[in-house]
């Protein structure tokens, strides 16, 4: 199966040995980050540094001015951990190394733009703003990612896309000295915290059937057992028609599946536009609509004849790749994505055994996180796995 390894820029730009050493993995093809969310990273094999800090979302290239002219939102340019045109400089050494560079675009997911644009961040029920979780259902926030979608995807020398964090972001957020897990929500308690309040999903809301008020009240109540302690296992949407009754969970989900559903049709679509003939584009996705996150929850039929295909979340096991695969679509890229870094959990020793298992269940392809995060160690096993 073809092979590609996420890297971001800034394993590269500066390391003249970096873009070799990736190749030397076995793999053919590398997914180079264009625009990221904040985050600190690890370079253990740099020459100049060993800690990253980007401090916020950015676009990792120059934007282009006239597109975002006097329009909120906009991208923010990267700081000293990215300067100029970071992706292009490694986009360069990687295809010189012989690889196949592919855009890695991270999209509804945006401290600073939720911490400067208060107006722009999900809502809950009980009226807490989630900064890095852009509302999907804000015609000028969709106007905003369909168009960074398209700039940041199609970069010169890129082949193709991944487009991450498309769709519906909730409570889950890898945050600065996070302290939300002491009390345990389940799949059903997640949902409800993830249903946004913002004036638009309100007017969302209405259009199925729903007043926001009563349903915010709702939401409350059905949480209340769980912020006590006291609530069983939740068992999926099953649990969610619990907590909220059938019809009242329908209602919700009709509204949120196809916002997101929408969106990814229209991102999708401005990068086709942009992009030169047998450009592909692929969304990180998982398998269950109402799942949010880096990896949004899709419709598999719908997604698979929208993009190209789809990179699937297999750290926790390959089962979400059946539903994808199930679908038969001939050409369709059914992506399974490891994690190989030890420290983060990964096993790259088993990689082998777990791309047969994934082959086997549909896969066409490996993704690897993370040729730029991984140890020596972690990359010895991952080249003798490839090979």
């Amino acid at each position: 199966m073809k092979a590609s390894a996420f890297v971001y820029p800034w394993d590269v730009n500066g390391d003249p040995q970096a873009a070799a050493r990736i190749a030397g993995l076995g793999v053919e093809q590398v997914t180079l980050a264009a625009a990221y969310h904040s985050t600190r990273a690890l370079t253990p094999r740099h020459p100049r540094h060993r800690i990253v800090t980007a401090e916020h979302a950015a676009v990792l290239y120059p934007v282009d001015p006239r597109r975002w002219e006097g329009r909120t939102p906009r991208p923010y340019p990267a700081g000293d951990w990215a300067p100029g045109d970071a992706f292009g400089e490694a986009a360069d050494a990687l295809t010189a190394a012989g690889l196949e560079v592919h855009t890695w675009v991270v999209l509804a997911h945006n401290s600073r733009l939720g911490a400067e644009h208060p107006g722009t961040s999900v809502v809950n029920a009980y009226g807490d703003r989630y900064p890095w979780a852009p509302c999907i259902a804000q015609q000028a926030t969709r106007a905003y990612l369909v168009d960074l979608a398209a700039e940041a995807a199609v970069r010169p020398g890129a082949r193709g896309t991944e487009l991450e964090s498309l769709g519906w972001y909730g409570l889950q957020h890898l945050h600065a000295h996070d302290k939300t897990s002491g009390v345990g929500l389940g799949e059903a308690g997640q949902y409800l915290m993830a249903l946004c309040f913002c004036p638009d999903c309100r007017a969302g809301y209405a259009g199925e059937g729903l007043d926001a008020d009563e349903l915010a009240a709702s939401v409350r109540d059905a949480l209340e057992p769980l912020w006590q302690g006291t609530a069983a296992e939740d068992g999926g949407w099953a649990g969610v028609e619990k907590l909220l009754g059938e019809e009242t969970a329908a209602a919700t989900r009709a509204w949120r599946d196809r916002t997101a559903r929408t969106l990814q049709e229209d991102a999708v679509a401005a990068v086709r536009a942009a992009a030169p003939e047998g450009f592909q584009v692929l969304l990180h996705a998982d398998p269950v609509s109402y799942h949010c996150g880096a990896n949004p929850g899709v419709d598999p039929a719908h997604i698979l004849s929208v993009a190209d295909g789809v990179v699937v979340p297999c750290a926790g096991g390959t089962e979400p790749l059946t539903p994808f695969a199930g679908q038969g679509r001939a050409g369709a890229v059914i992506a399974a994505n490891f994690t190989v870094v030890s420290g983060m959990g990964g096993s790259p020793a088993t990689l082998a055994a777990d791309a047969a298992r994934a082959r086997a269940l549909g896969a066409t392809e490996l993704r690897l996180y993370h040729a730029g995060l991984a140890s020596d160690g972690d990359l010895a096993a991952v080249r003798e796995a490839l090979r």
